[in-house]
């Protein structure tokens, strides 16, 4: 993927300071990590989440992680679903399948991310397709996610 997308242009806008790293293809967050040879639990996933209102909200967790719904459904006090599929593909038209970027800013949707994730010095993200990650250090990706959300709200599910 070429640098020139929503994310990198939000990432530039913000002056959040990143690299891409390119790596063979893949088919998803893990694989993406394997690929790339970087720890998996630095390896940051979007989870999309919808709410009884239908209000929609990414979670960001490490993707050597599951989401406890009970977890983030006591810490936020709403009932969250996962959402369908075909419908992420709808939210995000400009990411390939399964290549979902955790920058809900570039996407203006409410987040909440997983406290697990700053134990790591640098976090890598899906740049919106299969052969590309964004590298960036811990303080740049707290930065990045700005007043969002946080809590443990995840367990790992590969050890």
């Amino acid at each position: 993927m070429s640098s020139d997308n929503r994310v990198t242009h939000y990432l530039d806008s913000q002056h959040i300071r990143y690299e891409l790293r390119s790596h063979p293809h893949s088919k998803s967050s893990l694989g993406s990590a394997l690929s790339a040879d970087v720890p998996l639990h630095d390896m940051a996933k979007a989870v999309m989440l919808e709410d009884h209102d239908g209000k929609h909200m990414m979670a960001i967790l490490p993707c050597d992680y599951k989401v406890s719904l009970r977890a983030l459904q006591d810490e936020l006090h709403r009932d969250f679903k996962l959402v369908k599929e075909a419908k992420v593909y709808q939210l995000f038209t400009d990411c390939d399948s399964g290549a979902v970027p955790p920058v809900p800013q570039a996407y203006h949707m409410e987040a909440i991310y997983d406290e697990a994730l700053e134990e790591c010095n640098t976090v890598y993200l899906e740049c919106g397709d299969h052969e590309t990650l964004i590298a960036m250090d811990k303080e740049d990706f707290v930065r990045m996610l700005g007043n969002a959300k946080h809590g443990r709200f995840s367990y790992r599910t590969i050890h």
